[in-house]
């Protein structure tokens, strides 16, 4: 049976991997059509029943196949996207120290991965980093 109650819109959880080496941190390019062109972090959506710290080292690993090693809760953010069409709370979690090299595991979703400056990152940016930015400006 159909239910003929309206769809009802939920804020989603994003969970943002800041990736950091040598003064540097991870970005990579997004594909498709969420955000296309802009530049993020690894990352993705809190699983019903996932930590937010399982869910930082699955992303990683699933989209640049780098093993966490350490890992630390950072600030978080809101932001409305796609014209309020969306609506993210992105919990952001330090990776300090892991094993490996960035790989490109999903050429669908990231053009590919690159070291950045963190007083020197690419435009544009995913929303959710200038809000962090904005909100806790010594972070990167």
């Amino acid at each position: 049976m159909l239910s003929s109650l309206p769809s009802v819109k939920h804020p989603r959880i994003g969970v943002a991997c800041i990736v950091q080496r040598e003064g540097l941190v991870l970005l990579g390019q997004r594909k498709g059509a969420h955000a296309m062109g802009f530049w993020g972090f690894p990352g993705g959506h809190l699983e019903f029943g996932e930590s937010v710290e399982d869910c930082a080292r699955r992303e990683l690993l699933e989209e640049t196949r780098l093993k966490s090693l350490s890992l630390r809760l950072g600030p978080w953010v809101e932001n409305l996207m796609e014209d309020g069409q969306k609506h993210y709370i992105t919990i952001f979690v330090f990776i300090d120290a892991f094993e490996g090299e960035p790989i490109l595991c999903e050429p669908d979703k990231c053009e590919g991965w690159q070291w950045f400056r963190s007083n020197a990152l690419p435009d544009p940016l995913f929303c959710p980093i200038p809000s962090l930015i904005q909100k806790s400006p010594l972070s990167l």
